[in-house]
């Protein structure tokens, strides 16, 4: 009994004496002239005041827990807010985004004069160099041609004649004018300075970095802004930088020395940055609303791998050499170009329940260090010789972001003024989870993964739309595969896998899941995984538009999907490509474009008709699979689970959840857009007309249907099967095959009455090389052997 008291009395002894950690609160208030000494009664005056007083703490004693607390109030930043390994641990909280504003502008002091009729000229500071000016909380328009229009599309206001020399001769000063165009193929966009004029009136242009599949700037999807003379409308602004004025035309009558006016001052607002070796941890930044920031488009960009992307490196916040910090339940607005930078190593990062719209780049983006890329190649037509690549599995070092989250945000209206941009971009990176985030109104991709390095991303359960609306070729997700083995010549890429079967591997290390999402693209694809993409499992997913993409490629697994009106695109796969699409739902048959191989498994599949079906059975796929209405309970409320009795869940089928798509936190919910509800295309039933439009060796044909098609066509009855397109490079058309406009009236010797007929008979002739055909072609019925392979 004396030993156990004793024992406990010297436990008692050493809790007393163990060190304990201290929390210290450092208050800051706006609204104080000077600082006090921190505390609620005597608040600091500034954010650098806060920053220094907890580096002092800290170096007194490391452990010592401190939070900065922002009473409500704007924060005008001098400079950038600068997070060092020393402050690991600090809380940077606001009260409330919509109270707390930290700014990298600062207030200006006009005194206003009449200029003209409407436009008001101030005096500024010498050495004044800002590119956005905000009156009384709200961004005005740098002096631009076309004017700005919300919905005049491509930069909000386009015109080909942007940059026309007759156009540069009104100008009195061109140097310094921004010119804007998409690139050629619509992939993104360039931005230039004009720095001169030649003799002839041509420009002198510095830029065009600014993406990395270089081409011509588009002919007609063209802006200029920052041109005295393009100051024609309200809202409009003009810096005068060797005359120390500001122009600026109201959009209030009446003069604007009433007015609050604040410039963009900084680039960067927070900079949280250590070291592998020695990080930033437990960092976190809540309940503040950051604004107004430098545009960065005219910065050096870098390229992302063989991705069409080069990027600034840089945002309002960046991140780099981080452990397990946060930023919660914040607003981001009004921010020049990138939002948030996840840069090299970052582990454990979390961007939670945040609100990020109107923004001029990317809203949240991982990319890691090429240094850790083995053999990287950094151009589409770049390639590392196999003689000289280093073929070892998975990164060369540590400077990548990985098991990171991303998770309940709602990001809109990005890429506001650059388009190579995305709601989350990820490249070079590992295991990054982007949860229940509605992302929507962006010019490019909502979710862009750049490369196959190094997979194991999860993304679930996210709601983006209205995507792809200032650009082309692209999806609501889009993402490349141009890693290792890729090889800008197919025929060398084919010889290269053949022989490395398990080369994709090599980057593409962990599979990377995109399940429960709900995506809608009216521009491009819902789901587009581009050139190479490898290493996907996608299921689950409602798929609201224009269907799943995938091109070259291996080892992707997509089931239990559901594609509203479309289908599978299968572009070019590989012979070997072990792809695999089972369970789905779809719309239409499957666009298919060049294919070596059919991939591992395409079967149990549910098709809206016969017709659709029997196209892929003629590849001896989706044998198993049947077709027939899914029965879905109540599209009109989003609502496509399938009845008890559809014929979708005899072939392996299983509904999934449809209320927990975007972002939940209630707040951000309630003011959350969701996509347009689409009307589902179905067939009626012993309705010719409604017969569907189906490819058959890329050429497009439909039955016969009305009394006019029979009359047109010179036909003696209502039946057959019309040719509407031809693809000038399918068998069935070479060596004078089909003709668009045939009809064609038998196949091996037997009668065509429609789409179905023609089906049954080619299922029967699968494996041959030719199928002989009688056609009607100009009133004239022909026999034609056309090939088939």
């Amino acid at each position: 009994m004396k030993i156990r008291v004793v024992l406990l009395l010297s436990m008692v002894l050493m809790l007393s004496c163990s060190p304990k950690e201290q929390r210290v609160t450092l208050f800051v208030s706006q609204s104080v002239q000077t600082g006090g000494v921190g505390t609620e009664e005597e608040p600091l005056a500034t954010v650098s005041e806060a920053i220094q007083k907890a580096s002092q703490l800290k170096q007194k004693d490391f452990n010592t827990e401190v939070v900065i607390q922002l009473l409500p109030g704007e924060y005008y930043l001098s400079e950038p807010i600068l997070l060092s390994p020393q402050l690991s641990g600090l809380a940077i909280i606001g009260s409330k985004a919509s109270d707390v504003i930290i700014k990298g502008s600062k207030p200006l002091s006009l005194q206003w004069e009449k200029y003209s009729q409407d436009i008001y000229v101030a005096d500024v500071p010498e050495n004044s160099d800002f590119d956005q000016l905000v009156v009384d909380g709200v961004p005005q328009v740098l002096a631009r041609y076309p004017n700005y229009d919300e919905n005049a599309h491509y930069w909000q206001g386009y015109a080909a004649d942007a940059l026309s020399k007759e156009r540069i001769a009104s100008w009195k000063q061109p140097e310094g004018t921004y010119f804007h165009a998409l690139h050629k193929g619509r992939w993104g966009g360039f931005h230039f300075e004009v720095t001169g004029v030649e003799d002839d009136g041509t420009p002198i242009l510095k830029g065009g970095h600014q993406n990395n599949r270089p081409s011509k700037p588009h002919e007609e999807f063209r802006m200029v802004e920052n041109v005295f003379e393009e100051l024609d409308s309200p809202g409009e602004w003009y810096l005068d930088k060797k005359g120390n004025k500001l122009y600026y035309w109201p959009t209030q009558e009446g003069t604007p020395n009433t007015s609050k006016v604040e410039v963009a001052a900084l680039k960067n607002l927070v900079q949280v940055v250590g070291t592998l070796e020695n990080p930033v941890k437990n960092i976190s930044i809540s309940g503040i609303r950051f604004e107004s920031s430098k545009r960065t488009f005219m910065d050096d960009y870098e390229p992302l791998l063989r991705s069409d992307w080069t990027i600034y490196r840089g945002g309002a916040l960046f991140f780099e050499g981080t452990e397990n910090c946060s930023v919660s339940d914040s607003e981001f607005t009004n921010l020049g170009g990138n939002v948030i930078m996840v840069s090299k190593y970052n582990k454990g990062l979390q961007i939670k329940g945040n609100h990020i719209h109107d923004c001029g780049a990317s809203a949240i983006s991982f990319i890691g260090d090429p240094s850790a890329v083995r053999s990287p190649s950094f151009n589409y037509r770049e390639f590392v010789p196999m003689t000289e690549m280093d073929t070892v599995t998975g990164p060369k070092n540590e400077l990548y972001p990985r098991e990171c989250l991303v998770d309940n945000n709602l990001i809109h209206r990005i890429g506001r003024l650059e388009k190579q941009t995305a709601g989350v971009q990820i490249s070079m990176a590992m295991d990054i989870t982007v949860r229940h985030n509605s992302i929507y109104d962006v010019p490019r991709a909502g979710i862009n993964i750049g490369d196959g390095t190094w997979g194991g991303h999860v993304l679930e359960y996210n709601d983006v739309f209205n995507t792809v609306l200032e650009t082309s070729d692209h999806g609501s997700f889009n993402s490349w595969g141009r890693d290792r083995f890729w090889h800008p010549n197919r025929k060398i890429m084919d010889s290269l896998t053949t022989v490395n079967p398990k080369m994709w591997q090599w980057d593409a290390v962990h599979t990377t899941i995109i399940r429960n999402n709900r995506f809608r693209c009216d521009h491009g694809w819902d789901i587009d995984l581009d050139d190479g993409s490898s290493n996907y499992a996608i299921y689950n997913n409602l798929l609201l538009n224009n269907g799943l993409k995938l091109r070259e490629g291996f080892n992707r697994t997509a089931e239990n999907n559901i594609m509203v009106n479309n289908s599978l695109h299968p572009h070019v796969w590989f012979q070997n490509s072990a792809d695999v699409f089972r369970y789905n739902i779809v719309g239409m048959a499957y666009q298919d474009v060049g294919l070596k191989g059919w991939g591992k498994q395409l079967d149990y599949n549910l098709f809206p008709n016969e017709e659709t079906m029997m196209k892929s059975q003629i590849y001896d796929r989706d044998m198993h699979s049947v077709f027939g209405n899914p029965m879905f309970k109540d599209p009109s409320i989003f609502d496509f689970k399938v009845a008890e009795d559809s014929p979708a869940l005899k072939i392996g089928f299983e509904n999934f959840p449809m209320d927990r798509f975007g972002v939940q936190k209630h707040e951000l919910k309630a003011i959350a857009k969701i996509p347009e509800v689409p009307k589902i295309n179905m067939p009626k039933k012993n309705s010719k007309a409604s017969e569907p439009i189906v490819a058959w060796l890329r050429n497009k044909l439909k039955s016969v249907s009305s009394q006019e098609e029979q009359s047109a066509y010179g036909l003696t009855s209502p039946q057959g099967v019309i040719v509407l397109t031809v693809w000038n490079h399918s068998p069935a058309v070479k060596d004078n095959g089909l003709k668009k406009g045939d009809v064609i009236l038998m196949a091996d010797g037997e009668m065509v009455r429609e789409i179905k007929d023609f089906f049954k008979i080619a299922l029967k002739n699968k494996g041959k090389d030719k199928l002989d055909l009688v056609v009607m072609r100009n009133q004239v019925e022909h026999k034609l052997a056309v090939k088939t392979e």
